[in-house]
């Protein structure tokens, strides 16, 4: 799949996540199979961007190319603003959010919700195509309704205005992630523009993505909630489409190694305080893959210390429960 002058070396896509896809998550995704990581939501309001939160968002160092960095707003001026900065800090590739159903977003008329206003989804990618000179690619849904599904109308105006790449999630606004994705809207778009087309929502296994793939016809695939606790799932379906069997899943030693290395990068990255607290959920979902006792999980969420946080994982593959004061 190709986007701009990107050659990607696969059609495997880590959707963006808020919370989850920071540089750790993304450096982790690209190793093991993603053909590309797309950051963490960043407002296009500029006025917002001193806290640590954004300016972690915007940090790629030492990242796997292409730099993908998704923006979101309302304001055309404002979107098209922080595309340029972005570029000019290092992104690659801008991605603009009009997928998110969100409330907090919705309110102020960004994410999905714009596409219940076909016009101005057309002045804010003219705009932000306009201002940059990388690559802009765009994240949609269906559309707002299932009574008003308008994906298509909005692809067309993407193609139209100078859009690189499409990805579409197969639920509206409306739906959020209740009920199943569908997929006729995603591939009456691929039959409709020439664009890549990177179908979204409901892929959890090898034979999900090669199912929706001969289905929609798609380019790639994006892969957002499946990955979560399981970043080896894009070396997996990796492996299905290229060979047409799937894999023996990972040892539980790569796995412990894994999840060690996983946790000194986010303490690395955020420091001792907040990296503990933030790998608390990424060992949440870990361990549900592990299908490890719920008293783990109710240990490690209680940890307060790096070092302690690395010695009950060790402990929790040796077989034998650690005891320590904090935990206790």
């Amino acid at each position: 799949m190709r986007i701009g002058p990107w050659q990607l070396p696969n059609n495997l896509v880590l959707a963006p996540m808020a919370g989850v896809t920071d540089r750790p998550f993304r450096q982790l995704c690209r190793r093991l199979g993603a053909g590309m990581a797309v950051s963490e939501m960043i407002t296009a309001d500029t006025r917002l961007w001193h806290t640590d939160k954004t300016r972690r968002r915007m940090d790629h160092q030492g990242e796997t190319e292409p730099r993908v960095v998704q923006i979101a707003g309302a304001d055309p001026q404002m979107l098209a603003q922080a595309a340029q900065l972005n570029a000019d800090r290092g992104a690659q590739i801008i991605d603009i959010n009009m997928g998110c159903p969100a409330k907090k977003v919705c309110r102020r008329q960004a994410g999905s919700a714009l596409l219940a206003d076909e016009a101005l989804v057309a002045r804010i990618l003219k705009t932000v195509t306009s201002a940059v000179t990388v690559p802009v690619t765009l994240k949609i849904r269906t559309g707002p309704e299932p009574s008003r599904r308008n994906a298509l109308r909005i692809a067309r105006l993407a193609q139209d205005c100078g859009i690189a790449a499409l990805a579409i999630h197969g639920r509206t606004r409306a739906d959020a992630y209740r009920g199943h994705a569908e997929y006729d809207t995603i591939a009456a778009v691929v039959d409709a523009v020439d664009i890549p087309v990177i179908a979204n929502g409901d892929i959890c296994t090898p034979r999900d993505t090669l199912q929706v793939l001969s289905y929609t016809g798609a380019a790639g695939v994006m892969i957002g909630r499946a990955a979560q606790g399981r970043p080896w799932l894009f070396r997996e379906i990796g492996h299905f489409l290229a060979h047409g069997h799937e894999a023996p899943p990972p040892e539980p030693g790569e796995i412990r190694q894994l999840m060690l290395e996983h946790l000194e990068c986010l303490h690395t990255f955020y420091g001792e305080t907040t990296g503990v607290r933030v790998a608390r959920k990424h060992l949440g979902w870990y361990l549900r893959q592990h299908h490890a006792e719920r008293g783990w999980r109710e240990l490690l969420m209680r940890i307060e210390t790096a070092g302690e946080q690395k010695a009950a994982l060790a402990a929790l593959f040796e077989g034998h429960r650690p005891h320590w004061p904090s935990a206790a």
